[in-house]
């Protein structure tokens, strides 16, 4: 059993708490196994009886008549009789339970944004079971019909969320058994979707990796949203998978599509798609931030791969540059360690043919902790002292006292040079989760 820690301890701080506990997260990272598998055992283990722990997949055609919403909410009240023992719901694929119409009503009678008043859904039902102060909700829930970002909207201020993520480097490490440079290798090739981590067939990592990008997300993509050029979104995909850490500008990226891959689109879809993306977890969009002028820019912006290893099969493992994959994975880790993460921008002087011109400089990541900044660079390798002096360049010229770290490649320990700027491998960096405190 991959343990998945950190994810068990949000769901015990969050146990009885009166909302709806939504996990959410890409397909295939875990949900389901947190919730049946993890989550159930703690609570066993707190002597909850496994009577009391009411499991619904309503995937399972075991369960199909309770896609019915008003048959869910009769089982699960049935379930419930005995008013003096606490009940702990489980339903998994929630999206799964469709609409029904209350009453016999013509919908031509009703103002078009009325129309949704017929109806009984799942978040009718939900929502009512919240008045019984015995029983305690989990649900998960993410496919083309409605992707788990659609399902955490629904519960506005009755729901809270759990975003879940494909495996971390620590998760991963302390799983595999390998020394940490082979798993660190590994690592950046085939990423930490649990199911790969657990296959140690290549060929079957490859296979499984290549199947889940086409056969799952684009799919479920297509359908979810009534798209009619596949070919558009496949494109868009593969442009970003092969950009990530690269500022991406939207505009650009309609011309990029129109001369390399002979696409016509617009400014407008091409924004649509790219927000699909984000909202299906494939991509994670950074915003760039002003460090001295105090504010942020509207474009271009950073894209990130959920996982690395679906990058890397998406490009058939061609582009295998270690540099942006660190960097990928680094972001990762700060968006997984709940860091709100921009992009960092410096101005800073320069004197060209005794002509004054201001010359941005980019810093990786500007970490917000709420109370402080810190200031990261993502440096592969310092092969020089020219590479050296163009990496900590913006961070010596940030003057706020604010912690600055340069992440390297590879293994090495931690230490502070003469500017006050912190040095650290990403190995160690990865494997220490308060190494920023």
């Amino acid at each position: 059993m991959i343990k998945r820690e950190a994810y068990l301890n949000q769901l015990i701080s969050r146990l009885n708490n009166g909302l709806i506990k939504i996990i959410t997260g890409i397909r295939r990272c875990g949900k389901s196994y947190l919730l049946f598998n993890i989550f159930y055992e703690y609570l066993l283990s707190q002597g909850i009886k496994s009577d009391n722990i009411i499991k619904i997949a309503l995937d399972n055609d075991i369960f199909a008549d309770l896609r019915n919403p008003l048959k869910l909410k009769e089982y699960i009240l049935q379930r419930i009789e005995k008013q003096s023992e606490h009940f702990y719901i489980f339903i998994d694929e929630i999206q799964f339970c469709y609409k029904i119409k209350k009453d016999d009503t013509d919908e031509k009678n009703v103002a078009p944004e009325d129309v949704n008043s017929l109806y009984i859904s799942f978040y009718d039902v939900l929502n009512g079971l919240l008045l019984y102060k015995n029983i305690d909700i989990y649900i998960t829930g993410s496919n083309s019909k409605m992707l788990s970002s659609d399902i955490a909207s629904l519960f506005r201020g009755r729901g809270d969320c759990i975003q879940i993520h494909p495996l971390s480097f620590m998760e991963y490490y302390s799983f595999c058994g390998a020394d940490k440079s082979d798993a660190w290798e590994n690592y950046m090739v085939y990423g930490g979707m649990p199911q790969v981590v657990l296959e140690d067939n290549e060929k079957q990592k490859r296979a499984y990796l290549v199947n889940l990008f086409e056969n799952v997300y684009l799919k479920d993509i297509v359908e979810r949203y009534n798209l009619t050029d596949d070919i558009l979104i496949g494109n868009i995909v593969n442009v970003l998978s092969s950009a990530i850490g690269s500022l991406t500008n939207p505009h650009k990226l309609v011309n990029t599509l129109s001369s390399v891959c002979s696409i016509k689109t617009s400014d407008y879809t091409l924004n649509r798609y790219l927000n699909i993306l984000t909202e299906s977890f494939l991509f994670k969009k950074v915003n760039r931030y002003d460090v001295k002028g105090k504010k942020y820019f509207n474009t271009p912006s950073k894209y990130y791969a959920e996982d690395v290893g679906l990058r890397n099969a998406r490009l058939n493992w061609r582009q295998q540059e270690k540099t942006h994959i660190m960097e990928n994975i680094l972001f990762n880790e700060l968006n997984l360690r709940n860091y709100s993460v921009d992009v960092g921008v410096v101005g800073i002087d320069t004197y060209q043919n005794e002509k004054r011109q201001l010359i941005n400089h980019e810093i990786d990541f500007i970490v917000n902790t709420g109370f402080k900044q810190i200031y990261i660079q993502s440096a592969f390798s310092l092969t020089d002292a020219e590479k050296e002096k163009q990496e900590l360049l913006p961070l010596r010229h940030c003057r706020e006292s604010f912690a600055k770290y340069v992440i390297t490649g590879g293994n090495e320990k931690y230490w502070i040079d003469d500017y006050g700027i912190i040095h650290v491998g990403i190995i160690p960096f990865l494997l220490d989760k308060n190494i920023l405190e």
